[in-house]
């Protein structure tokens, strides 16, 4: 094959090594506009995955890397007057001058064949080129010249940054965030050879215009950077390798890319071109590196060269699309920092080291036990007000609120299980809530509990609107309170433009065959074009409403319940109200956002009046309406503070279900960053809900203070033990379980220290 790959980065030089490894006899050209030791940037970090990688595809090149990487094992994180340190981590790095000088070299012993101060602008320059691969970066000219087709997204993000160098040597990954008269900045510092560290700089769009950077010549905007964070420096200076850019150009807005098509005839982009990573995963160059290995595969294959890229783009789509969304947690973290100087130095800390996901828990645990283990300690104290014997995993801290207090920090979700016959709960309700008590949950909360007959989504769902709906849940309440130590909550709610319909296993949301009642809602709009036209509600069905609450709440207080939940989530009634997608009114109950909220108020306030002082109040919200034009997360953030004003204890915080034609955004603990908002800016307590499912989210989503108490539905749903099973996996023994399963719990315990033995052995 004839190739040409302009761009002479990392990744059209490697992708030319790939090539002529696999088949000499290829054609390769590495086309490069600037000359050959041009680069911004300084250094670049490698993981062992990478360089596992490298070395299978070419153990040349990767011993030559190898043997001039800097390596540290640490992570500095400067925070208020404080340094908190953590081992184990296992970088390494280069500089990227020498990096794409071992490249080179590489390229040129294979015969790639390489130019230098050469722009290319039309690829008709190459008119006997079987394959163009265009690795000229971010700014890809090529790629814009076929933006129509490639259709790139490119997502400005909200910091700007500036990326130098400098001779002072850090010996550990230093994060150094500074409170100036102007705000917060911060950098990121790493050594990459015996005598010279990437220094990037990054900070606030106000913080910079603060500075007056923009009116900055670069020296001047150096100069100030370096006076800023010079006890840091040790008299070292800052230095620039981009000097082709001027005055405030030096910083810039990270641009994060991803296209919907990679390739287009014979012209494929790579790296890049294609995608981006931000740099504070330090994975842009790994991707170029893997993305020319993968492609050079996929020509390798005896396919057409269609297919072969085809099979290029999804081979690698997976892999940019994980990297991307840890980038995008990256991203978001040092975009939102202010939120998080509350937190104490060593929980600043965790919260930065996690706050991609992609670094957990137990990760931080393999990478240095002591250090996460003070995390432990500091953690259970601020909870107990006393040092605890031995560590305890952040999910087995107790949690108070009010005169209450879990005895942990796992909360089964509330789950509908449409099984009532006329609202009453029974047997099965009993030995469902009752395993997960006995499960060791330190709180589990009811289904959503309806307040009248016309209130229900199905006509298997539970009520509280009757004396024998009390005397059920009383049944149930007292075995909880009696066999168990963990505490239950009611969650009350009214279906609304989403009642009246079928059981989730006949076809959710779906009308009843026969027997449909009439539904209230904000105003008349169906929740979809199959569901019933609902009744704007009138002053007095509003009044009607709040009174079934309002006996509803009394009658959860006689049922025994420890704690109460108002659900304005889903779509359902009070839900509608909060969202401009059902709530079309224009009167005092719908237009603005405070005008949306007044009705749902009026509710809480009603039922805080009539539920006892000493016990706590939740309230369940839908964060955004994951479409256009309904409540974002900026509105789940006012909608939790007027709950707040009005004695609500903790927001429980869901996603959603407001509209079918919603596009959430899935993932593992996909609607967290809602409850991390809520908690951290307003400062109040918060639950977090959705894939939530394994050991470390919930330690890590606890310990970051992301959120004060994690649910968990469907982990519960297949193991009502799954509590339990946690305290053994980690070695906590001094979880509860019930007597009768002691033996079990012994056997437990025994299984797992002896599969953790034989693996440390080496056995398993």
């Amino acid at each position: 094959m004839k190739i040409v790959c302009i761009g002479g980065g990392p990744g059209g030089l490697y992708l030319g090594i790939s090539m002529k490894l696999r088949n000499p006899e290829h054609d390769i050209l590495v086309v490069e506009r600037n000359r050959s030791d041009d680069t911004f940037g300084w250094g670049v970090v490698f993981s062992d995955q990478t360089m596992e990688r490298l070395q299978v595809n070419d153990p040349v090149s990767a011993e030559r890397i190898l043997s001039n990487f800097a390596h540290w094992d640490d992570i500095d994180v400067h925070y208020g007057g404080q340094v908190v340190t953590s081992g184990g981590h296992g970088f390494c790095g280069l500089g990227r001058k020498h990096l794409l000088r071992i490249l080179q070299e590489r390229a040129r012993e294979l015969d790639v064949r390489l130019e230098f101060e050469h722009e290319v602008e039309d690829v008709s320059t190459f008119p006997d080129a079987d394959l163009i691969v265009a690795c000229d970066g971010i700014n890809s000219a090529l790629r814009e010249q076929h933006t129509e087709h490639f259709q790139p997204d490119i997502d400005v993000r909200l910091n700007k940054f500036t990326w130098l160098g400098t001779h002072k040597v850090f010996e550990a990954f230093t994060f150094i965030f500074e409170n100036t008269e102007h705000g917060w900045i911060w950098a990121h510092a790493y050594k990459f050879d015996l005598e010279t560290s990437t220094f990037i700089i990054e900070c606030s769009e106000q913080t910079w215009q603060n500075f007056g950077f923009e009116q900055m010549s670069a020296e001047d905007s150096i100069a100030t950077c370096e006076r800023v964070f010079a006890k840091y420096l040790d008299g070292n200076a800052l230095m620039s390798n981009a000097k082709h850019l001027r005055g405030s150009t030096s910083w810039i807005n990270f641009q994060r890319i991803n296209c919907t098509r990679w390739s287009h005839g014979n012209l494929v982009l790579l790296g890049d071109a294609a995608h981006t990573a931000h740099f504070s995963i330090g994975s842009g160059t790994k991707l170029a590196l893997e993305d020319a290995i993968d492609l050079a595969d996929e020509l390798h294959q005896g396919k057409s060269l269609a297919q072969a890229l085809r099979d290029y783009e999804e081979r690698r789509r997976l892999e940019v699309l994980r990297i991307q969304s840890s980038a995008r947690n990256s991203t978001e973290w040092f975009e939102q920092v202010e939120r998080y100087l509350h937190l104490e130095p060593i929980q600043f800390a965790y919260s930065l080291l996690t706050r991609s996901q992609r670094v957990s828990h137990e990760n931080l645990r393999l990478r240095d036990q002591n250090w996460l283990e003070s995390v432990e300690a500091w953690f259970a104290k601020t909870a107990t007000a006393e040092r605890l014997r031995n560590p305890v995993p952040p999910m087995f801290v107790p949690f108070r609120v009010r005169d209450l207090e879990l005895p942990n920090r796992v909360v089964v979700s509330p789950m509908s299980m449409y099984s009532a016959t006329d609202g009453i709960p029974d047997d099965f309700h009993l030995v469902h809530y009752g395993a997960r008590a006995q499960g060791g949950a330190g709180l589990l909360f009811t289904e959503m509990t309806d307040i009248s007959p016309d209130a229900r989504i199905t006509p298997g769902c539970a009520g509280i609107y009757t004396d024998e709906h009390v005397a059920a849940w009383q049944r149930i309440v007292g075995f909880v309170h009696q066999k168990t130590p963990a505490k239950i909550a009611i969650q009350l709610g009214h279906a609304g433009p989403k009642g009246s319909t079928k059981r989730m296993w006949e076809g959710m949301d779906q009308p009843l065959a026969s027997g449909n009642w009439p539904l209230l809602g904000p105003s008349a709009v169906p929740y979809s074009s199959v569901n019933q036209v609902p009744r704007a509600m009138t002053r007095a069905d509003m009044d009607a409403v709040r009174d079934d609450f309002v006996r509803a709440t009394e009658r959860s207080e006689i049922a025994g319940f420890d704690w109460l939940e108002l659900h304005c989530a889903h779509g359902y009634l009070l839900s509608a109200f909060l969202t401009p997608l059902l709530n079309q009114r224009t009167d005092e109950y719908g237009g603005s956002l405070e005008n949306r909220l007044r009705y749902p108020l009026e509710v809480f306030q009603a039922l805080r009046a009539v539920w006892p002082q000493h016990k706590p109040m939740s309230v369940r919200i839908s964060a955004t309406d994951w479409m256009d034009g309904g409540v974002d997360a900026e509105d789940a953030v006012r909608i939790s503070q007027a709950f707040q004003e009005a004695g609500c204890d903790l927001i429980d915080v869901s996603s959603g279900q407001t509209h079918p034609d919603a596009k959430p955004i899935f993932g593992r603990m996909f609607q967290t960053p809602f409850a991390d908002r809520i908690r951290n800016e307003i400062g109040m307590a918060t639950m977090a809900v959705g894939n939530i499912y394994e050991i470390d989210h919930v330690n890590s989503i606890l310990a970051a203070g992301r959120a004060d108490l994690c649910c968990l539905a469907r982990p519960h749903l297949s193991n009502p033990y799954w509590t339990l099973h946690a305290a053994a996996e980690q070695g906590y023994l001094d979880q509860p379980w019930p007597v009768q399963y002691l033996s079990g719990k012994d056997q437990l315990e025994r299984n797992l220290a002896r599969a953790a033995a034989q693996a440390q052995a080496g056995l398993i």
